[in-house]
């Protein structure tokens, strides 16, 4: 009934059907109408002088998540005030802050990157039958179990012997370490993997990677038995199985490294100076991050929970898996290090480490550099 309506008062009035179902739905001719409100225009909260430190301190960050910028701005406040010398009126209003702010305030400056995507992992047949397969989600309540994958450095083409990035992200804390080999063969692989568990705050109770013959082989499935390692292995082709490393390629390896090629080992030993000092401390000691606690369905909309943003080092404290001595020797060093510094390193040996890329096997244009 009422699309013939619609139709004959279309027909009649010679209006576009839209303009004539707001017509209809509106108040009845000769009833009085409130007027057009103006809105008050508002002065901003936060002055030029506000806008410039966050600016800073966000870039200097490596541009995190507003949740994650407002949780490592305490950290780094004492650093911000001897750098910047802020007044006391200006600290204010950046520790009151709210994440929304922080977004508006940085709405122009986040418009960049989408780069292509590269892969090489190869199924490993050797002794996959006796490395079980996980297939339930991470519950782990202390840190020391971790998921691990490579990286590859191939630029546009995977032929020939290149460097990869072997990462290993502990599942509860977060805490990442990274390495750099040439070629993923076992005995190097192996070797990166001693190499990581000597670095870690705490001790290593297990790993989970994907089916790559790199890990589904004797050497490494030996060292896990020995060392009294949990090794477990995901799904064949379900990434999901692999989120927190999956998250963590992106943001300890191919943000900073992007796509280029490196197959030289003076720019493996150029990665692992890096990797092994400057980024790791900046990483696990000063770089918060969020943890999704639970999913909730609401109708047909899927709610993700997340924790207060931490750093790696601050969630491992709380559970006190580490030596008094060693946890001691970290807070000692945070409170030591200054995070501005860290960062202008990072960009310094990033910039050493772009100049040994392969660029004539490596994608356009070249990597924007990192800013600290």
């Amino acid at each position: 009934m009422k699309q013939v309506i619609l139709n004959e008062f279309c027909a009649n009035t010679g209006y576009h059907r839209k303009y004539a179902i707001r017509l209809l739905n509106g108040p009845p001719p000769g009833r009085w109408q409130p007027a057009m409100v103006r809105r008050r225009w508002r002065s901003p909260s936060y002055g030029a002088g506000v806008v410039s430190v966050l600016e800073a301190v966000w870039e200097a960050a490596g541009y995190p998540w507003s949740l994650r910028w407002k949780a490592l701005l305490p950290l780094w406040m004492p650093w911000v005030r001897k750098r910047y010398r802020v007044s006391a009126e200006v600290e204010r209003q950046l520790l009151q802050i709210s994440a929304r702010q922080v977004d508006r305030r940085l709405r122009e400056r986040k418009r960049r990157l989408k780069r292509r995507r590269y892969g090489g992992t190869r199924p490993g047949a050797l002794l996959k039958h006796h490395i079980p397969v996980k297939t339930d989600a991470w519950d782990v309540r202390v840190p020391g179990f971790s998921e691990v994958d490579l990286v590859s450095h191939s630029g546009n083409r995977a032929a020939g012997e290149f460097a990869y990035s072997l990462n290993l992200t502990d599942v509860h804390s977060t805490w990442t370490e990274s390495r750099a080999v040439l070629g993923k063969g076992e005995a190097a692989i192996l070797a990166a993997f001693e190499e990581i568990q000597a670095a870690l705050p705490f001790r290593l109770l297990g790993i989970d990677s994907d089916n790559g013959s790199e890990f589904i082989n004797a050497h490494l499935g030996r060292w896990c038995w020995k060392q009294d390692i949990q090794f477990t292995r995901s799904r064949p082709y379900k990434k999901d199985d692999n989120a927190p490393i999956e998250q963590k390629n992106w943001t300890h390896v191919r943000k900073l490294l992007a796509w280029d090629r490196y197959d030289t080992p003076e720019a493996v030993e150029a990665i692992n100076d890096l990797y092994r000092n400057e980024l790791r401390l900046w990483m696990n000691l000063f770089q918060p991050s969020v943890k999704l606690v639970k999913k909730v369905r609401v109708g047909s909309k899927l709610r993700r929970h997340y924790s207060p943003a931490q750093t790696p080092l601050d969630r491992a404290l709380a559970w006190e898996v580490m030596e008094p001595e060693r946890a001691a020797e970290l807070r000692a060093l945070r409170q030591r290090l200054d995070p501005f510094e860290l960062a202008r390193t990072i960009d310094r040996k990033l910039q050493r480490i772009y100049a040994l890329a392969d660029h004539r096997l490596s994608p356009k244009p070249p990597v924007a550099p990192f800013k600290g």
